[in-house]
């Protein structure tokens, strides 16, 4: 090499090992590295991390390597120049690999003399070697960064949730196995993060578990508060109910008498069982998890019986309806035949007193009468057509 080769050369060595100065001690001082590095580790991210481990010592040595042979060429050239010396450093095989320092991937039980390799190699072989750990760090880091953040989302919905409980002087074993559950991820990912992906669905679980449970002790908190009022408005609409209740049982009673035969729907009987219930809420009002579902549950089977309370009123009522429509659709149909002037004809006299018979007598048969104001409005139409 010519003087000026050599100049160059070590100009370019130089920026060379300052450079991959500056990335080994970036990748030292990278997050994921000192988690890994300061981490208990278990299962396949121990074992890449022990893996990575031997390849930084052999980095960090074979740095050390080249940054001698470099120091020696600069003190070489620093003097009287020796150009063969200088040439031998900077691109020939002027770095030893003793035994002991060679990787095991790279040994032979034939050689037992050490390995000369130039600066180039030591780069490729440090270049590699980063890139190994480099890529376990990132891994680590990557999953990490997928996990952890889902982890102390966790870690703050259960604080809330536990807060919550203990406003209510209460125990939820199902938020006792879910917070389980969480520090059990917790620890896996922290202690094997390349191992942990699959636990990724299992946290979701857990989280969609721990939403609903934080969402039903925020409803028993609500519910400690409006308890009063609730079970007040619960008391009047069950008196409701057994007000409707009543009304349907005196109806059926006036159809009975009025109606024969009558197809009656079977008549609700729930307003003594429902108050019995809101009776039993009160004797647990201090456990208001198990209020949330029995108060929520209570309620809604009082809005059922009284609707089934007041539609069984109008089907019953119905039948009072039914034969209440009929007198009227019989009344116009006499008013017709008067129009008509037919009001002495004595088949139409006979038939309308028949339908009339039927429908102001009690019991009233409505399917009877139904047949007779048929047959009446029939022998109208044939009259009124011949007319």
């Amino acid at each position: 090499m010519s003087i000026e080769g050599v100049d160059f050369a070590l100009r370019r060595r130089a920026e060379e090992r300052d450079r991959i100065s500056s990335d080994l001690l970036d990748l030292d001082s990278h997050p994921g590295y000192q988690l890994l590095d300061g981490a208990r580790l278990t299962g396949e991210t121990r074992r890449r991390w022990d893996e990575a481990q031997a390849r930084a010592v052999t980095l960090w040595w074979l740095f050390d390597a080249y940054r001698k042979v470099l120091d020696r060429a600069q003190q070489l050239r620093a003097g009287k120049p020796d150009l063969a010396a200088l040439t031998g450093l900077l691109s020939g095989p002027s770095v030893e690999l003793k035994p002991e320092n060679v990787p095991v991937e790279k040994r032979s039980l034939l050689r037992a003399a050490g390995e000369w390799i130039t600066l180039d190699t030591v780069v490729a072989r440090m270049d590699a070697a980063y890139r190994d750990i480099a890529a376990t760090v990132a891994a680590a880091d990557d999953a990490w960064s997928a996990l952890l953040p889902r982890l102390d989302e966790a870690d703050r919905a259960r604080r809330s949730a536990q807060d919550l409980l203990r406003d209510l002087d209460g125990t939820d074993p199902d938020l006792d196995r879910i917070s389980a559950g969480i520090d059990r991820i917790r620890a896996a990912v922290t202690a094997d993060p390349l191992g942990s992906a699959a636990l990724g669905d299992e946290l979701d679980g857990l989280l969609a578990d721990l939403t609903a449970r934080r969402g039903l002790l925020e409803q028993a908190a609500r519910i400690r508060v409006e308890y009063n009022d609730r079970a007040r408005r619960l008391g009047d609409r069950i008196a409701q109910v057994a007000e409707a209740e009543n009304e349907a049982r005196s109806i059926r009673d006036t159809v009975l008498v009025k109606i024969a035969s009558p197809a009656l729907p079977t008549l609700p009987d729930q307003a003594a069982a429902l108050q019995d219930r809101l009776g039993a809420l009160d004797s647990a009002r201090d456990r208001w998890l198990e209020l949330v579902n029995r108060l929520t549950e209570l309620e809604s089977a009082v809005d059922e019986a009284l609707a089934l309370a007041r539609t069984a009123t109008e089907s019953i009522a119905g039948l009072i309806g039914r034969r209440n429509e009929l007198r009227g659709r019989l009344e116009a149909y006499h008013a017709k035949v008067v129009r008509l002037g037919y009001a002495e004809d004595a088949a139409l006299r006979e038939l309308h007193g028949e339908a009339r018979t039927l429908l102001w007598t009690a019991p009233c048969d409505l399917r009877q009468a139904t047949v007779a104001i048929a047959a009446y409005q029939r022998a109208i139409s044939r009259i009124g057509g011949a007319g």
